[in-house]
């Protein structure tokens, strides 16, 4: 593709997922706060500077804004201020308020479960292997494997994109081993072949447990019944939840550890280009997994214990009410000022290293 086309695919992308999760993390926030008659001022689509005023009409101002990345609900008294209001945030009970924050971040779960749901129940990618050679005096010739067969199962295992692993690797874990290979025919019908594996002893880079040369990688898709289809949704948010915990772990002991070194993440430009490479070489199915993992992945981030992220903010208005009228509402705010500061130091730090990629690619 064209490389001005390519960047132009990589921001639409960009702003059109990430946006759209944005939005609808904040929409989590606007629905629970109206339900706890909380005064909303200001829903913004984008950052500003505001680029036109949508909706004037009632308490809520609906404006488009010149940034194009995700948006904003700006409450009533989420400030501290106009406590005095019985509608305005600060007035209502800390379990509403704490509610109405995490609201966000259940809403960006919800979406990720929908998408991984919708995924294991109609069109679950599955890639098989197709064999473009056997090698001879092989595991695979002795068992009568032949070019054109494609590899479906091992022992059973299909290789989705729930399972992960693929069937090469799989077969150099059970190197030595006697394992039970589905293959599909050029004629389409399957068969079950046993074939004992190379030792581990005998494998190089360019020598595999089975011998045969791979010409291709076919993906089919397979969809799963309810119940199954519920239960890969709910492991994945597990699977995916944990991977970015110890993620964002590895990524912060990074930072203070080497600022120098390249960080284990991606910032906006880098994911911006992840996705337009997996749009053009994997397809539509696998961009939508990856918006359900960025869309876990934002549920984190924002339940982080950080101001001025709703975990941070939580934080705060827990330590408010232990502590009391210690904690004013200048100290709040300088709190949520420096938090700021940092994820914008944060986020240049991973986006330098996104743009020094970019340059060293020939």
């Amino acid at each position: 593709m064209d490389g001005v086309l390519y960047t132009l695919l990589a921001i639409f992308l960009f702003v059109f997922i990430l946006g759209g999760l944005v939005l609808v993390h904040e929409l989590g926030h606007y629905l629970t706060a109206r339900r706890f008659d909380v005064r909303v001022l200001e829903f913004g689509i984008g950052f500003p500077p505001r680029a036109k005023v949508l909706r004037a009409k009632g308490e809520t101002l609906w404006t488009l804004n010149w940034l194009p990345i995700g948006g904003f609900v700006r409450l009533d008294g989420e400030d501290g201020d106009a406590a005095s209001d019985p509608r305005s945030f600060a007035a209502k009970p800390l379990r509403v308020r704490l509610t109405i924050l995490v609201a966000g971040v259940a809403m960006n779960v919800a979406v990720a479960f929908v998408i991984f749901f919708a995924i294991a129940l109609l069109a679950t990618p599955v890639t098989n292997v197709r064999i473009g050679q056997v090698e001879a005096s092989s595991p695979a010739a002795a068992a009568g494997l032949q070019a054109g067969d494609e590899i479906v199962r091992v022992n059973g295992q299909q290789f989705d994109i729930f399972g992960g692993g693929d069937v090469t690797s799989t077969l150099r874990a059970d190197a030595g081993q006697t394992v039970t290979i589905t293959l599909r025919g050029a004629d389409g019908t399957q068969r079950d072949v046993s074939v004992k594996l190379r030792p581990a002893s005998e494998l190089s880079d360019t020598r595999g447990a089975l011998g045969i040369q791979v010409s291709d990688r076919p993906v089919t898709y397979i969809g799963h019944d309810l119940g199954t289809s519920v239960g890969i949704a709910g492991n994945e948010l597990g699977r995916w939840g944990g991977l970015i915990v110890r993620g964002l772990g590895d990524l912060v002991g990074g930072f203070f550890k080497d600022p120098t070194a390249a960080p284990p993440a991606s910032g906006p430009v880098g994911i911006a280009v992840s996705l337009a490479d997996i749009l053009l070489n994997a397809g539509p199915i696998l961009l939508l997994y990856v918006a359900g993992i960025l869309s876990i992945n934002l549920a984190v981030v924002n339940i982080l214990p950080l101001p001025p992220l709703d975990g941070g903010r939580m934080a705060v208005l827990v330590i408010k009410r232990v502590f009391g009228q210690r904690v004013g509402l200048r100290a709040e705010r300088i709190t949520y000022a420096i938090g700021a500061v940092f994820l914008l130091v944060f986020v240049l730090w991973i986006t330098g290293f996104d743009i020094a990629r970019l340059g060293s690619t020939p």
